[in-house]
């Protein structure tokens, strides 16, 4: 059965900087479960991955990572938080981004990183999200 992907949005999205370096901004209200944004970037096999480096690097499954550090790839500026206020969804070998709630305009995008991600790279140095 083929993916049934998430319209495209035209939400308008600010890069701005926060306390963790950079964030991703809604500029205008965004209604609860609406898509807002694709991570995207180039499909690495897991053998690939082991010689990357990089925060950019969301597992899409157990053999292939979209490696989002492209600059274009404006979703590679959300950020992890505790209490989040979007979610990510897997469909195929793509990475979207929804909302759990409406976000307000001015309001930081944020999802959870995952447990791996913040133990290995958050937790040495301390949340900045303020919700943990």
């Amino acid at each position: 059965m083929p993916y049934k992907f998430p319209k495209p949005t035209s939400y308008l999205l600010k890069v701005k900087r926060t306390k963790a370096g950079l964030g991703l901004f809604a500029d205008e209200s965004i209604p609860r479960t609406q898509f807002v944004i694709e991570y995207f970037g180039r499909i690495l096999r897991d053998e690939e991955v082991n010689y990357r480096s990089g925060k950019y690097l969301f597992e899409i499954n157990n053999n292939l990572t979209i490696d989002g550090r492209t600059r274009e790839n404006k979703a590679r500026y959300i950020n992890h938080s505790c209490k989040p206020n979007c979610r990510t969804d897997v469909f195929g070998k793509r990475m979207f981004v929804f909302t759990k709630r409406m976000i307000e305009p001015g309001e930081e995008l944020s999802y959870d990183y995952g447990k791996e991600y913040f133990d290995e790279f958050i937790k040495p140095n301390g949340c900045k999200c303020g919700n943990h």
